[in-house]
């Protein structure tokens, strides 16, 4: 590839998202030198005006929305682990993080306060703080049966905070990212969502190992979802969704905004395209590995911190390609893709080595999806009451995943692995053919008669 392909591509993945020049004093010297005579708050409030103006780079969505994986990754990696370890039973294990799930299947119910109250940055902080204090609060109770009820207030406490947390940072996305850009912001977000599982579930589990005390392990975790909330200093102040001065006035504007967006025809496609079987990655590899002779070593490593990595860079990757064609469409392509990665895997033969290798491949795929599914919501979206709307889309789009995850289940014991990888690409084919049916009917310009 020539070099100035090169650098092309790298300026994409790299190119900052607001268009603005920067401001001249340094931010570091204004803000920690001790010859600033001004308080630390006066410095900081010095800060966030000149950041009004100062470009936005995507990484700061990866960082801003690490703490939101790393709730999910240590309650179901990590402590699920030291749980076992103690003789838990894997039914109460499995209690526990259904209520880490909760919080997340209705977080919609209250998405529009976060659009009516405060702003955006003042809730991040206060749900980063509390997301915070929860993981680090997790190595204090005793990871056994007598600690199980502190511990599933905690992570039902953690997961609710993070909600919020997510719906803060959807909604700087909507404001900060512009149009032609959504994508790459998009896929940056995704990446520190998947990141910050590993960092849960990876990094905490090798702290608990490695440290002599549980505390310090939760406790460093939880310092380092704090210190995410500095990556606000890179973002501007940003929009709020305008509403009439009263609680049931502006709930009433809120969902009239939700109302209005479902009426045009780009948003109501990407809402159907929410609940159709494409790019679901509900494939269960661990509960396969034996059928390909794989390890447990092995399983760890692909579903683990090297999966974390691949899916990640298919969040960039796809991001990158959705700022470059239809989003819905990159998403059905994405898809498929998925779906033809099984098949593959599927027909080939049954070693570990292809087991790595078609894992992590239908791993990227999941990337690519996460990536293109964030951006064509936030396309469909526009600003207004943006974390509503955002969350409204993202609890549907969890339906064909549930569903997709019992048909791969029931087809696995009918079939096997084949018949599993089968059915759920071909229930992806078909849901392709419809989007694309649907698309050429909603999408198709009005005529009109001549004058």
């Amino acid at each position: 590839m020539p070099r100035e392909h090169l650098v092309g591509l790298a300026q994409c993945f790299f190119r900052p998202v607001v268009k603005s020049r920067p401001p001249a004093q340094g931010f570091w010297k204004l803000v920690i030198s001790p010859l600033n005579p001004l308080p630390f708050a006066d410095r900081l409030r010095i800060v966030g005006r000149k950041m009004s103006s100062r470009r936005v780079h995507p990484w700061v969505f990866m960082v801003l929305i690490i703490p939101f994986g790393v709730v999910s990754g240590y309650f179901t990696v990590t402590l699920a682990y030291e749980l076992k370890q103690a003789g838990v039973s894997v039914a109460k294990i499995a209690t526990l993080g259904s209520l880490v799930l909760l919080p997340q299947t209705w977080k919609f119910f209250w998405a529009p306060v976060v659009d009516l109250t405060l702003n955006q940055k003042k809730w991040y902080v206060i749900s980063g703080a509390l997301t915070a204090i929860g993981i680090g609060s997790i190595g204090f109770f005793p990871a056994t049966s007598p600690g199980l009820a502190a511990l599933s207030v905690i992570a039902f406490v953690s997961s609710l905070a993070s909600t919020v947390l997510g719906m803060s940072v959807e909604s700087l996305l909507a404001y900060d990212a512009p149009d032609d850009l959504k994508g790459r912001a998009a896929g940056w977000y995704q990446a520190g969502n998947l990141g910050g599982a590993g960092i849960g579930g990876g990094l905490g589990l090798v702290l608990v190992e490695k440290l002599h005390a549980p505390w310090m392990a939760s406790s460093i975790v939880g310092v380092l979802c704090l210190i995410c909330c500095f990556a606000l200093l890179w973002t501007p102040m940003p929009g709020r969704f305008a509403h009439a001065p009263g609680f049931g006035q502006a709930m009433k504007a809120t969902l009239k905004d939700l109302w209005e967006m479902l009426r045009k025809r780009a948003p109501l496609l990407a809402l159907i395209l929410c609940f159709l079987p494409v790019g679901t990655g509900a494939a269960p590899f661990a509960a396969i590995a034996d059928e390909w002779k794989a390890s447990a070593d092995t399983v760890a490593l692909v579903t683990g911190v090297l999966g974390g990595l691949i899916s990640a860079v298919g969040c960039l990757a796809g991001g990158w390609i959705c700022d470059r064609m239809n989003r819905q469409a990159a998403y059905v392509w994405f898809g498929i893709l998925q779906a033809a990665s099984g098949i593959v895997m599927a027909l080939l033969a049954r070693t570990p080595t292809m087991y790595i290798t078609w894992a992590l491949v239908y791993t990227f795929t999941i990337g690519l999806t996460y990536a293109a599914f964030s951006a064509f919501v936030l396309e469909a979206i526009g600003q207004g009451a943006a974390a509503t709307k955002y969350n409204a889309l993202a609890s549907l789009s969890n339906v064909p995943i549930y569903y997709m995850t019992i048909v791969d289940g029931w087809a696995h014991d009918l079939w096997s692995s084949n018949g599993m990888f089968f059915m759920e690409s071909g229930l992806a084919v078909a849901g392709a053919v419809i989007f694309f049916v649907l698309s050429k009917a909603l999408l198709r310009p009005k005529t009109g008669s001549a004058v």
